[in-house]
């Protein structure tokens, strides 16, 4: 596996296999990932934000995976190692594909150069199919990019972590009358995906509005979007995440 060699020398040098993973988790910083990993040739195997983006489980190196071993940010330049359940799965949508009609009297032409995600969402939400999803006809883009969150603290089992100014990326953000809807896009199919994504920016706007922040995961491939609304019941909770509903959807162009 890709990075499996780094790891193990970042794990040797830090002394993170050492480390009694009941009583917490293992702090590392950036600067000691570097000076483990100098010696290698490639980026990948050198640059620290390279060896951290361990979006899903099987990103993670052998010696997580085999560990049961995720990472977090806390910190600008500093992470835990952390021991529990760090991924949530996406599941498969059963249900029929929903034939939807764009809300849109018009044809995008823009919309057909490029293959991007965040094309295909703008496309969604130009098309109002956001709106129909979530059910609220008042959503309006006001949210995307890079933020860093405030101070807060969580907990991942039995493991309380501190966190601060750690750099998060919403996709899209929607601001309603009633609620806030922060999306996560992907393209191709995804079967699992680290909690961090979804819980970051959830627990950064909940910070900042006093309506109920929901988060959507939403995936693009050559036969249409799918749209999936997790929940966590217990802000406080890492692992409180669930699913609430999700529909699959192919556009009809007006």
């Amino acid at each position: 596996m890709p990075n499996d060699a780094p790891w193990e020398a970042i794990a040797e040098h830090t002394g993170m296999l050492r480390h009694d993973f009941t009583r917490g988790a293992f702090p590392i910083k950036a600067e000691q990932i570097k000076k483990a990993t100098h010696h290698f040739q490639t980026t990948n195997e050198r640059e620290v934000r390279c060896l951290c983006k361990q979006d899903t489980r099987e990103d993670r190196p052998s010696v997580f995976r085999e560990r049961g071993l995720f990472l977090l940010p806390t910190k600008n330049g500093t992470y835990a190692v952390v021991r529990g359940e760090g991924y949530v799965d996406i599941p498969q949508i059963r249900d029929a594909t929903r034939v939807y009609r764009s809300q849109l009297d018009f044809h995008l032409d823009t919309s057909d150069v490029g293959n991007s995600e965040m094309q295909h969402l703008d496309f969604a939400y130009a098309s109002s199919l956001i709106r129909t999803f979530m059910q609220d006809t008042s959503l309006v883009l006001t949210i995307r990019g890079r933020k860093y969150t405030p101070k807060f603290s969580f907990r991942v089992g039995d493991c309380l972590l501190n966190t601060e100014s750690v750099q998060t990326e919403v996709d899209a953000g929607y601001e309603g009358r009633k609620q806030v809807a922060l999306v996560e896009a992907k393209s191709g199919a995804s079967t699992n995906t680290i909690i961090r994504q979804l819980y970051y920016p959830y627990r950064q706007w909940q910070e900042h509005t006093q309506k109920p922040v929901v988060t959507i995961f939403f995936q693009c491939d050559a036969s249409g979007y799918s749209l999936w609304e997790f929940r966590f019941r217990d802000l406080a909770d890492y692992n409180s995440i669930e699913l609430v509903r999700s529909q699959r959807f192919q556009i009809e162009a007006p």
